[in-house]
């Protein structure tokens, strides 16, 4: 690819033509074997692309039988060329294929129209492309769904055909490989297994937390109170239904709406919450304020709920109902660079320091369809810009993906097996406070606006577990791990000795349990070393006559014979450092 114009897969630019273009093999490859089917579009996607295509449900048989024709294409060679068109043209060679019609019948006045060739195939598309068919030597279905045209409900149902694309056969091995990997992780599987969560099609897209599962969700809020009551948070407790009045006020109702679950109740229209940030204005103005009372920081782990497509809900990754550690901060201009600085150092303890996990930044700016004036957007996206470079991050911008209401810092952290997520994000915002006619008194006697700031850390704090139990292969940390400790008694002799035992760990606070039965202690480690029991115990004669427990842990490592107390006292210290194994 170097040797064309077209950029090196290995950049972001590269990766988007090739992946695109490999989407247009698809789309010839489906019209070959279904002639009567239609194509909407075919865009590029995180680590590949799909195309929505108005064509009977397919099967898996279906298909291997496109990947075979696609391999037909790409021996074939095809040169790939752009063709500009006028709009009369475009929507003669169209007129056959109604959402083809529909996008150019949208496009403005005097925006040049083109379309693609390859072989006997015509697709509606900027591009680039790739110069020809043949360099797309490695590629993969990976699945078909069911999407919506546009994603409205009322409008036509598609299949979306998922797939990969690479220039070498050895990148979609590795590809293929990590997918195993993935598949292994998967913390649907993982979440069902082990009895921490589970999902039901009575309520698709909410998680329900057995009881191990809210072990691991209440530590992690309360780590998340430690936190924030060394930095300086209150947390408030708010309704999760309001009047669409207030999302009138905040700009949800005009730029959110279709995201939203609306509820009539005594002939008014009322609203689930998708975010707390209007409440939290509602809050700021129950008292007069003043530069004193500045930065105001609120917290908030009310539920939220937000009407995502069937189609793309993927267990705790993707909800319907979730909740964040979410919190506003309300500051003045002169305390953006600090609080900004401040959100920076709160993800670098929670990433770096406690999960030693790697992470980048990226500076998103005012996407299309916003709210507020360019002036303002500018301010906003000048305050971030200058923290970040204050601080000397490293940060790439990511033009058009902010908030409707303001630009964003997000936060994407690498897992053990490469992938990366999208989990915190630190959001700027003078519209809303402008729209609640928010105010505080100055030093100088005068009124003044406050600037609002939107922040999450972990995001939603089910996504989060999600990540982590992929992240972890479910072997959690100690402190966040719903069985810490498993004591395994070698026969019904020692049970008295066992439960002496585990009583004094759950007095110290250690989530501990026995295993008394009449099971070979082989039979008792694995099933442990299964249920991802961080520490597996074993008490015999020995050991209970030496006040010991012989010590081995989830990753099969054997540390031998300790005093039961001084372990005790080990976990304790390990559990209250973080430390991840």
């Amino acid at each position: 690819m170097m040797k064309t114009n077209i950029p090196s897969f290995d950049t972001h630019g590269g990766k988007e033509i090739f992946h695109h273009s490999t989407a247009h093999v698809l789309a010839q490859a489906v019209i070959r074997i279904f002639p009567k089917a239609k194509l909407t579009i075919g865009p590029t996607i995180e680590g590949g692309f799909y195309y929505d295509i108005g064509v009977r449900p397919l099967k898996p048989e279906d298909l291997k039988k496109i990947e075979e024709e696609m391999k037909k294409i790409v021996k074939e060679n095809h040169k790939i060329k752009r063709v500009e068109v006028s709009r009369k043209k475009a929507l003669e060679l169209f007129k056959d294929n109604q959402y083809k019609v529909e996008l150019i019948e949208e496009m403005p006045k005097g925006e040049k129209i083109s379309y693609y060739e390859q072989g006997e195939f015509k697709d509606l598309c900027r591009g680039p492309h790739v110069p020809n068919t043949g360099m797309i030597k490695a590629f993969k279905l990976t699945k078909v769904s069911s999407a919506y045209w546009r994603g409205d409900a009322k409008k036509s149902s598609l299949q979306r055909i998922y797939g990969v694309s690479f220039p070498k056969k050895k990148q979609l091995n590795k590809f293929l490989e990590l997918q195993r990997e993935a598949d292994k992780r998967d913390h649907r599987k993982i979440g069902k297994e082990l009895e921490w969560f589970t999902f039901h099609e009575y309520s698709p897209g909410s998680a329900f937390f057995h009881k191990k599962g809210a072990i691991i969700y209440n530590e992690l809020v309360n780590f998340l109170r430690e936190e924030y009551n060394k930095r300086g948070y209150q947390e408030v407790i708010t309704p999760l239904l309001y009047d669409k009045a207030l999302w009138e006020t905040s700009g949800h109702w005009e730029h959110f709406k279709e995201d939203m679950f609306i509820i009539e109740i005594d002939g008014r229209e009322f609203a689930l919450k998708p975010m707390n940030c209007p409440s939290h204005c509602l809050m700021y103005l129950n008292n007069t304020r003043s530069y004193r009372d500045l930065p105001l920081r609120i917290a908030d782990f009310a539920p939220l709920h937000r009407n995502e497509l069937k189609g793309v809900l993927a267990g705790l990754t993707r909800e319907r109902k979730m909740s964040q550690d979410d919190a506003h901060i309300f500051c003045s201009l002169e305390q953006i660079e600090d609080e900004i600085k401040r959100l920076l150092d709160f993800t670098k303890h929670i990433y770096k320091d406690t999960f030693k996990m790697e992470y980048h930044l990226e500076l998103s700016t005012m996407p299309e369809k916003a709210m507020g004036s360019k002036t303002i957007w500018d301010k906003a996206e000048k305050a971030l810009e200058n923290a970040l470079k204050k601080n000397k991050l490293a940060y790439k911008v990511n033009p058009g993906d902010g908030a409707f209401y303001g630009p964003k810092i997000d936060l994407h952290v690498k897992d053990s097996i490469g992938r990366n997520w999208q989990c915190a994000t630190i959001q700027l915002d003078f519209n809303l406070p402008e729209r609640f006619k928010l105010k505080y008194e100055g030093k100088d006697g005068r009124k003044h606006q406050p600037v609002m700031i939107h922040r999450a850390i972990l995001g939603s704090l089910e996504r989060f577990i999600g990540v982590m139990v992929e992240h972890f292969a479910g072997k959690l940390p100690l402190w966040l791990s719903p069985i810490q400790v498993r004591i395994l008694t070698v026969s019904d002799k020692f049970k008295k000795y066992g439960e002496e035992v585990v009583k004094k760990m759950k007095e110290a606070g250690i989530r501990a349990e026995l295993d008394d039965r009449t099971e070979s202690i082989g039979k008792k480690v694995r099933e442990a070393q299964i249920n991802k029991v961080n520490y597996i115990l074993v008490v015999g004669e020995r050991e209970k006559k030496d006040k010991t427990v012989t010590v081995r842990t989830f990753h099969n490592k054997v540390i031998g014979a300790k005093k039961a107390d001084l372990f005790t006292k080990q976990v304790l210290k390990e559990i209250a450092n973080k430390k991840i194994i």
